[in-house]
């Protein structure tokens, strides 16, 4: 998806309904969605693809070019004719968001996408390291699909990781690692939501929530991103694992989901044990939500933030 950002001043109120009336300073876009999974991981690596399905738009175009000014390969994106590229717009005043518009139109993939993208899979397989299922719940991962690429993966050693949509409630087995946040994990173990507690270690149903998920999704690793609370860890058959928040100042969290699984993926198809890949991803998170917009951390501000 496309995330359009424009930047203005608030000085006075319609005349015409009672909203703000912003005076354009100047307007932006990125690549958003599953693609600022890549923006984050093409700081550390020139060998990034995204994997997708883009409208025959100016949208789609205009995405494209982005992608490829930030050195992300774009050779796996399918273009279809019925696809409207997805487009979200962020109208900003002084530093806070005013209104969001979205352009979108879910659509499931017709049989001839479904093919296109699982040949692009195949294809680059044997050059691959790690894939990152990232569901925004649009309508793209489906069961079908993911049973083939997680065959895929697991024929060819290449890690497996998702970020979740809970309204996407797909059978995860045969993945390596799953991040939720924990709105999203306590609705994927069906256990109401409830406030957290000071220390994530006793926090009762938090504890079960990871228990239920491990044991209902059949993976060695799940990783729950906890917002101020930092992350947890589980891994199969050994004790959750807490870090808490590198985070100095909080900006903006739209993003940080996408830092955090980012970050945990690459550490580990670098040869890292989940808790190193969790204190990597969770100093990471703490950057990105120090800026505003969709922002990405660079590979010296993580540097930085480990103590010497």
């Amino acid at each position: 998806m496309l995330d359009e950002f424009v930047w203005g001043k608030v000085s006075r109120i319609s005349p015409e309904a009672p909203v703000p009336v912003v005076e354009v300073a100047r307007e932006s876009s990125y690549p958003g969605g599953a693609a600022n999974v890549a923006r984050n991981l093409a700081e550390f690596t020139s060998h990034v693809r995204v994997l997708g399905v883009v409208g025959a738009d100016v949208y789609g175009r205009q995405l494209r070019d982005l992608l490829t000014g930030e050195g992300i390969g774009t050779d796996c994106l399918v273009e279809a004719a019925d696809f409207p590229t997805i487009v979200k717009t962020r109208i900003i005043a002084r530093q806070q968001q005013v209104v969001r518009v979205d352009r979108e139109k879910r659509v499931p993939p017709t049989a001839e996408t479904a093919r296109a993208i699982l040949a692009q899979v195949e294809r680059v397989l044997p050059e691959t390291d790690a894939i990152i299922f990232e569901d925004y719940g649009k309508g793209l991962l489906g069961q079908a699909l993911k049973d083939a690429v997680a065959g895929l993966a697991a024929a060819g050693g290449v890690v497996l990781a998702v970020d979740p949509n809970p309204g996407n409630p797909l059978d995860w087995s045969g993945v390596d690692v799953i991040k939720p946040n924990r709105s999203e994990a306590f609705a994927a173990a069906g256990v109401p939501a409830c406030e957290p507690g000071e220390d994530p270690l006793t926090d009762g149903p938090l504890l079960e929530v990871g228990r239920r998920l491990i044991e209902r999704w059949g993976v060695n690793q799940l990783l729950i991103t906890l917002s101020e609370h930092g992350m947890i860890l589980f891994e199969a058959g050994q004790p959750p694992y807490h870090t808490p928040t590198r985070a100095q100042e909080v900006f903006d969290v739209s993003g940080a989901g996408d830092t955090a699984i980012s970050l945990y993926t690459l550490a580990l198809a670098a040869g890292a044990a989940p808790r190193e890949a969790a204190e990597v991803a969770n100093h990471a998170s703490g950057i990105v939500v120090g800026k505003l917009g969709t922002a990405t951390v660079h590979p010296a501000e993580l540097v930085e933030s480990f103590p010497a």
